[in-house]
């Protein structure tokens, strides 16, 4: 699978819990991290790793979205972290 287009689904999946009212705690997350000083793409980006990461835990599982996980995860997020990718990691 393209991890690219993967990661891209997951920040159309941020987006769209931005806007429901059912995940106002995505919302809130998105507040908190900018208020922080992070900017909003990075945000929406440490976002969208946390649900690539519950995702996947969902499916190792073989059960459902754990959404109390999800807000834990969300919760971790410092405003001040970097965003990790491996390919831009140079030693």
């Amino acid at each position: 699978m393209d991890h690219d287009a993967f990661f891209q689904d997951l920040l159309a999946a941020v987006e769209q819990q931005l806007a429901a009212p059912q995940t106002r705690y995505v919302a809130k997350t998105l507040q908190r991290l900018t208020a922080g000083g992070m900017s909003e793409q990075d945000a929406k980006e440490r976002i969208a790793a946390c649900l690539g990461e519950e995702t996947d835990a969902m499916y190792r599982r073989k059960k459902g979205f754990d959404e109390k996980s999800y807000q834990e995860k969300l919760d971790a997020i410092r405003a001040d972290e970097k965003f990790e990718d491996g390919e831009d990691e140079e030693e």
